[in-house]
């Protein structure tokens, strides 16, 4: 069994399909969720699956040793994250070298950066009248929005689509397209 620990701060939406797409698997399973906001729904969408979750503080995730010995505990393969919204240490990335991945609500490199994540992505995309937009799957690296590339998928803008309405396009993309990849990189990097 490969275990997959998922990050997330906010709502859960993508960690929740993620958990439901692996339920019924006997090869890969979401043994733990980890968070940096015990306020986040995550927590209450966890419970719900019967995944237990944790809460650790800015400085525990930046540190890692607190973070690594919980992922030691639940023999975890593989890191996704899901609506994480801290920078990945180094301590992280060396217990877990090509083994942290992340979901990117545009198509990388455009609009990647320290401060485009969710509804700015979307109202960015939109002011510079781009024809398309997407998710980026890629490995985490030191740098935000900077690891090598592992999937892209595209969904059309029109020029009277808002940003909720892109949201709205890359969502689907998200809930179709991450379980799967995550399945792959898993059974070819763990």
């Amino acid at each position: 069994m490969k275990n997959i620990a998922v990050f997330a701060s906010g709502s859960g939406s993508n960690a929740e399909n993620i958990a439901k797409y692996f339920a019924d698997s006997n090869d890969i399973k979401v043994a733990v969720v980890l968070s940096n906001n015990r306020n986040a729904k995550v927590h209450e969408r966890m419970r719900k699956l019967n995944i237990p979750t944790f809460t650790f503080s800015r400085d525990e995730f930046s540190e890692g040793n607190s973070v690594l010995a919980k992922l030691k505990e639940y023999n975890i393969d593989l890191i996704v994250l899901a609506g994480y919204m801290n920078k990945i240490t180094a301590p992280l990335l060396n217990a877990y070298p090509q083994r942290i991945i992340n979901i990117h609500p545009a198509l990388l490199p455009k609009f990647g950066g320290k401060k485009m994540y969710g509804m700015h992505v979307h109202e960015a995309v939109v002011a510079a009248r781009e024809k398309e937009s997407g998710i980026t799957i890629h490995f985490v690296n030191e740098n935000y929005d900077e690891g090598a590339i592992i999937f892209q998928a595209t969904c059309p803008v029109s020029p009277k689509d808002t940003p909720e309405q892109v949201a709205q396009k890359v969502h689907q993309l998200e809930y179709a397209h991450f379980p799967p990849v995550i399945a792959k990189v898993i059974q070819k990097h763990t």
